[in-house]
């Protein structure tokens, strides 16, 4: 675990800000989910925004960290975790070391480490003077963006969502026909990971546990449920969730709210690496556009 103390700029005042990474936070499932907390340690109690990241992603993942601070200057607790069976190691956060773990994550698996890492954070008590317990938002990117969802319909604490290109369905993305009866009878299947190169595995058991778990899963389902204030932020130009996955999460409740980000694409203008001390134009839009729904 680092603990870093820094100064940050806004506009004529330095703001200290406190900076612990990899903090290893106890799962169901035996593994950890390393957890990141951003935050101005000034003993005031701040709203949470608890940040889920998507497929093949993780918590460190291009930009995220900058995304992390800009949300901290402006005396949000910012939280971002890695999923426990997304594929990275204590030791080696970034990418994807653990390929077995990979392939026996799913849906409930990280439902579950959301749960966890909830409870921690309020039950935190080295924490307790810099945090609101009861305002707590949820922002998912991408297959994060479903997880959010799902777990803001049923947990009662969460007070705000927010999703960032987030799919509005999870079982359209699995195969059918003769691809699945494949998938069942080799027991795995594989992605390439077109920048790592790796052969990513994919467990039957994750169709399995969607099967199992489809009414719970059920995005649309969970949308309709919602009571809260909700958030769909989108790019036009986004190749890997199209822009009317979008357009449906907004259209199935009536106290969402709908940005697009024209032009631009699944990552907002991010990659990784990410060597720039700048956040690229579009995710600063996307930051500053959910900041605002945060304050309001």
């Amino acid at each position: 675990m680092l603990d870093i103390n820094i100064s940050s700029i806004n506009s004529k005042k330095t703001i200290p800000m406190k900076i612990i990474k990899n903090i290893t936070i106890n799962s169901k499932y035996k593994k950890p989910i390393l957890t990141d907390l951003f935050y101005v340690e000034n003993n005031k109690p701040k709203q949470i925004v608890i940040f889920c990241h998507g497929y093949k992603g993780y918590k460190d993942w291009g930009a995220w960290n900058l995304v992390a601070k800009e949300f901290a200057k402006q005396d949000i607790f910012f939280v971002k975790i890695s999923f426990s069976h997304n594929g990275g190691t204590k030791e080696q956060p970034i990418d994807f070391p653990d390929l077995e773990a990979f392939g026996n994550n799913n849906f409930t698996k990280e439902l579950d480490d959301l749960d966890s890492v909830i409870n921690w954070v309020l039950q935190n008590d080295s924490i307790e003077n810099e945090i609101n317990s009861k305002q707590i938002t949820l922002i998912g990117h991408s297959r994060g963006g479903g997880i959010v969802l799902v777990k803001a319909s049923e947990d009662n604490r969460i007070t705000k969502v927010s999703t960032w290109a987030g799919v509005s369905d999870f079982g359209s993305r699995f195969p059918e026909g003769d691809q699945l009866n494949i998938w069942k009878k080799n027991n795995v299947a594989y992605i390439t990971n077109a920048r790592t190169n790796q052969q990513m595995p994919h467990y039957y058991q994750f169709y399995l546990n969607f099967k199992e778990n489809e009414t719970r899963l059920h995005i649309k389902s969970a949308v309709n449920k919602l009571n809260i204030p909700y958030l769909v932020v989108h790019g036009s130009n986004d190749e890997s969730v199209l822009v009317n996955e979008a357009n449906d999460l907004f259209s199935w409740n009536p106290k969402n709210n709908l940005h697009i980000v024209e032009k631009s694409d699944h990552s907002f203008g991010s990659k990784q690496p990410w060597e720039s001390e700048n956040l690229p134009l579009d995710l600063e839009k996307v930051v500053r556009k959910t900041i605002d729904f945060l304050k309001q």
